[in-house]
């Protein structure tokens, strides 16, 4: 037997058994996307979106049967292909992509990361630039009932911003779909490239734009607040926020709602009285307790200082049912 139709029976054998796990993959991925998600909002990090794929049985024999110079790219597929589970996390600035790899790096086990724009800044091009991560659930780490079933299961991680994402998605499907007649294809590489290096400054001017107005978010109107649920505003908590804790990065618009939600329940209506409740608060003592080895986002600093302002009585609230064990966790460590 040759070794290529050796190749085409293990082919077949990984895409039967691959058939027949299809659809608990599936399955796995919006739990990974679920988890991937939770850690996120948890960690106060602003993103754009989360999502998830599946690799079809179609895309995997694909892969599976591809040769490079005579020989397999994956002799075992089964082992060899580890993006059968696809997680693709799109943010608004570059920072907040290394602080969502810093993340999955202290609450996963990471098993590969590749840094792709940079791969690329180093060759002195201009291209594809994205963060993979290829993760797996810790095997010395308890996880909720919920994601048990990922032990065993591997998921590749892109990272990149909302620009990265749009010049990724557009290159792909020009290049891909074989719709490039080759007497242009000089030229529209030159315009690729073109592009990416104007969507990199443009990323820069993005960033510069969220520092300069870090601590210059508008008063929000008073307004239309109802007098009967009186709370502090979305704008005005990202406003104290940002002037507390300067060197967070911003949290996601519905996270400020969120934790303003809290506030309420704990009779926090306004910036003054928060103000107060958090002055005998020890940030820095805090965040050396946690030993966070991303940088958390601003709703996060102010979850763990009112953690450690009220202790139970915070993790007890109504809106916090959801997330009682973990908050009890952290509050541990704050005992320490």
């Amino acid at each position: 037997m040759s070794s290529r139709s050796g190749h085409q029976s293990v082919v077949q054998r990984a895409v039967a058994e691959y058939r027949e796990r299809y659809p608990r993959l599936v399955e796995a991925t919006r739990l990974y996307v679920e988890m991937v998600r939770g850690l996120l909002d948890d960690a106060g990090i602003n993103y754009l979106s989360v999502t998830g794929r599946t690799k079809s049985v179609d895309s995997f024999r694909g892969k599976a049967e591809r040769m490079v110079d005579g020989v397999p790219s994956h002799p075992n597929p089964a082992e060899d292909i580890t993006d059968v589970i696809g997680v693709r996390v799109i943010t608004y600035v570059q920072a907040d992509v290394t602080a969502v790899a810093d993340l999955l790096a202290q609450e996963l086990a990471v098993l590969d990361d590749r840094d792709l724009g940079l791969e690329t800044a180093r060759a002195g091009r201009w291209g594809y630039a994205s963060r993979h991560l290829l993760v797996a659930v810790d095997a010395s780490r308890t996880v909720p009932a919920a994601y048990e079933p990922l032990r065993r299961l591997s998921a590749s991680v892109q990272i990149r911003t909302v620009l990265q994402h749009a010049w990724a998605e557009f290159e792909h499907d020009i290049r891909y779909k074989g719709t490039v007649p080759e007497e242009h294809a000089s030229d529209l590489d030159r315009r690729f490239t073109l592009a990416a290096g104007l969507l990199e400054l443009a990323d820069r001017e993005f960033a510069a734009i969220r520092d300069r107005l870090q601590v210059a978010i508008p008063a929000e109107p008073q307004g239309d607040q109802s007098p009967a649920e009186p709370q502090i505003g979305s704008q005005d908590l990202a406003k104290f926020l940002a002037g507390r804790y300067a060197d967070a990065g911003w949290s996601r618009t519905d996270h400020y709602a969120w934790v303003s939600g809290l506030l309420r329940e704990l009779d926090i209506t306004d910036v003054e009285t928060l103000e107060k409740v958090l002055a005998p608060v020890d940030s820095a003592r805090i965040t050396a307790r946690m030993g966070y080895k991303y940088p958390p986002g601003a709703v996060r600093h102010l979850d763990d200082a009112l953690l450690a302002a009220f202790g139970m009585r915070y993790v007890e609230l109504e809106g916090n049912a959801h997330r009682r064990a973990a908050l009890e966790a952290r509050l541990a460590k704050l005992g320490d």
